[in-house]
């Protein structure tokens, strides 16, 4: 993109997360519990990976940075995701034995991305969905590694879901609209996310979530934010403020670079560690039940 202030939704994103406060709560508290529901099934913790694509071997190492995360994953207990690869790469991630949502970039060539949907649910993939947030860019439609992108209607995602059995997961909503319509066509979750700022301004994931949450309440739609996810405080702000469940990014990059499969462990167990001191320090026992009654808002 040929913007020049393209860090002002990261810079905005990340003052928004910061003003929000913690208030504690320790009389009658009890050491809390991390392990979470999502899509039918049970996580050691409502942290997650990123979708991310395209990352080399580290350090001289023979695995790439995309199976030692998704290693990493599998070893936690926690949902993997995975972004933008050919078939035979997503293999290697399926049989690093994590539960992985494959999530699928808005190509031009419809026929490709039905082919890897149906790749993914034969390879054993835990979910799918697609990455909507990547339709354009600076010249119309995004260009991705020499891939053309293009628009996606309603009636084109509804038809992505009714092809798969598996759980249909849409990243990149930052609306209600786009909340809602992904609850019309039959996608059992979402990602609140600007994708890192791509849109200059973009509303911090945060700041829309509650809307989100009241918009989709009795849908049945489980929510994931991210964005900024850097600590087990985020986490915690998220689930407080209406999501089932975060994922961490670029902040997990230095572990994983440095360390590899132990670095992410060591990086997303702090996180964990962290997230059930402050649901200790707060009342909350388990994560369905963090409200946002202990958090104050800073600006108001």
């Amino acid at each position: 993109m040929a913007y020049t202030r393209l860090s002002d939704a990261n810079e905005i994103t990340a003052k928004y997360m910061d003003s929000i406060l913690i208030e504690e709560r320790l009389i009658d508290s009890v050491k809390a519990e991390l392990s979470t529901e999502f899509l039918g099934e049970t996580f050691s913790m409502p942290v997650m990976t990123p979708a991310f694509s395209h990352l080399g071997c580290y350090e001289g190492r023979s695995a790439t940075g995309l199976e030692e995360y998704s290693l990493a994953a599998k070893e936690l207990n926690i949902l993997n995701f995975c972004g933008m690869m050919e078939n035979d790469m997503f293999q290697k991630i399926v049989d690093t034995g994590a539960k992985t949502v494959r999530i699928v970039k808005p190509y031009a060539d419809n026929g490709k991305v039905r082919d890897q949907l149906a790749f993914a649910e034969a390879a054993g993939a835990f979910g799918v969905g697609m990455d909507i947030d990547h339709i354009f860019g600076e010249n119309g439609y995004d260009v991705v590694i020499g891939e053309e992108m293009a628009a996606q209607t309603t009636d084109m995602l509804r038809s992505y879901v009714e092809s798969t059995k598996l759980p249909f997961v849409v990243k990149g909503v930052l609306s209600v609209a786009d909340a809602q319509k992904c609850a019309e066509i039959g996608a059992k979750a979402i990602i609140v996310s600007h994708h890192h700022g791509r849109l200059p301004y973009a509303i911090p994931p945060m700041l829309v979530l509650p809307d989100i949450k009241e918009a989709l309440e009795g849908s049945g739609v489980q929510i994931i934010v991210d964005c900024g996810i850097a600590s087990g405080a985020d986490v915690y702000k998220a689930l407080a403020l209406g999501a089932d469940a975060a994922a961490v990014g670029r902040s997990m990059l230095p572990a994983l670079e440095k360390g590899g499969v132990s670095g992410v462990c060591d990086f997303i167990r702090g996180i964990g560690n962290e997230l059930r001191y402050v649901m200790s320090s707060t009342g909350f026992a388990v994560p369905a039940d963090i409200d946002d009654t202990a958090l104050w808002f800073a600006s108001e």
